[in-house]
């Protein structure tokens, strides 16, 4: 699951611009995870417009247990409104942050560098060799380093903002035998690297191979410019549309069992959490490029869709509504509070923020309202019911 990247007044959550007050210890500053060349570079692409404004809740109210919500209810997203409001709908689609950036561009940057300069050419890959294979995988495994690294450096390996924009006040687990190496961000990289690394992989080299061969339909800038470029701009929607169908499948209890329990183990998120998966999970997660096996698409559509698939978990796992880049920027709003809400109570909010509506249309929604916490309950209890009574 994956990065919302929501510009507040877009999406109709209801924020106030206060600026969040200082946690105990926690000293704004020269953030020092900057001070890395990779990290630097991360952040200069992130990093918000001075002028902009927080569009974040007072941080002063956490419940007894230590846990904040950056909003009292959270509103479907601008394109999911009915009747559409035209400006709300640019503001989410040009907004910063929004649709497009900085998350997408980014990321769509990070897809145009492999193709371009980290990627064998295509008459290489006609045959399938250890070599260029190889390739692909320590790419890969690199992007994953830098880009996760990067988000866990600054939250929760530095602490840079203390627990500002935190939806809960406790860091990740240390020593903890439900996970492997009884530390979670050692279980949690595992995960992420050799099975998620791997499986990236496995089904970026087998559609590369099938395109060098000329065995997938094939889509050119120059042949259908703007096919080329609709379907770049569609591939963050079609991935929640897939997202939603394997998540749901994946919460079937067979499947529960073998596989997903492994990304559930985290309740308390961090980056590192967001690509944790079983391998079987991480078969049906990246299987969202299958679509261009069928659908005329260049190369780098694929990219772009198995990059986006690896990418957008770090930052809306973070466990962070927002990242604060310094004096001179307002805070990045980037987390996904709709996502946390299904960690922390595991039969909500199976979609992508992107297309929560399908959650509203099958009766999981949990927008944060005690209203919505009854309702789950009752489904809670209702199912309960109905088992106890077959059993009998």
């Amino acid at each position: 699951m994956y990065n919302s990247a929501w510009d507040a007044e877009s999406t109709g959550l209801q924020r106030h611009q206060l600026e969040s007050p200082p946690e105990p210890g926690a000293q704004r500053g020269e953030d020092p995870s900057r001070s890395l060349p990779v990290c630097r570079l991360i952040a200069a692409l992130l990093q918000c417009p001075a002028m902009a404004q927080a569009n974040l809740a007072d941080l002063a109210g956490r419940d007894a247990r230590g846990n904040w919500k950056p909003v009292e209810r959270i509103e479907m997203p601008a394109h999911l409104r009915w009747p559409l409001q035209p400006a709300a709908l640019l503001k989410w689609l040009f907004g910063f942050p929004g649709y497009l950036w900085p998350f997408h561009a980014v990321w769509f940057g990070f897809a145009c560098f492999s193709w371009f300069l980290l990627t064998p050419p295509l008459e290489t890959m006609a045959r399938l060799a250890p070599g260029w294979m190889a390739v692909i995988f320590l790419r890969n495994l690199a992007l994953l380093l830098v880009w996760f690294g990067f988000w866990h450096l600054r939250l929760h390996l530095q602490r840079a903002q203390g627990l500002r924009y935190k939806y809960n006040d406790r860091w990740l687990s240390t020593n903890n035998r439900k996970f492997l190496f009884r530390g979670q961000t050692r279980d949690n990289m595992f995960w992420s690297l050799v099975s998620g690394g791997g499986v990236w992989s496995a089904y970026e080299v087998v559609t590369l191979w099938a395109y060098a061969n000329g065995l997938l339909p094939w889509l050119t800038l120059r042949s259908n410019p703007v096919f080329f470029v609709l379907l770049l701009l569609a591939i963050p929607l079609l991935r929640d549309l897939h997202f939603y169908a394997v998540h749901r499948l994946l919460h079937w209890k067979p499947l529960y069992r073998a596989a997903h329990y492994v990304h559930h183990k985290n309740v308390n998120v961090g980056p590192w959490s967001g690509l944790a998966m079983h391998p079987i999970e991480h078969l049906l997660y990246f299987s969202g490029v299958l679509l261009h096996w069928v659908l005329p698409s260049h190369p780098l559509h694929a990219l772009f869709h198995l990059q986006h698939a690896a990418f957008s978990p770090a930052a809306g796992h973070s466990g962070f509504e927002a990242t604060e880049f310094g004096h001179q920027s307002a805070p990045l709003v980037h987390g996904s509070y709709f996502h946390y809400l299904h960690h922390r109570y595991f039969e909500c909010n199976y979609a992508g923020d992107n297309a929560m509506v399908l959650d509203r249309f099958f009766g999981s929604l949990h927008n944060g309202t005690p209203e919505a916490h009854a309702r789950m309950r009752a489904r809670a209890h209702a199912r309960m019911r109905t088992r106890k009574a077959a059993a009998e």
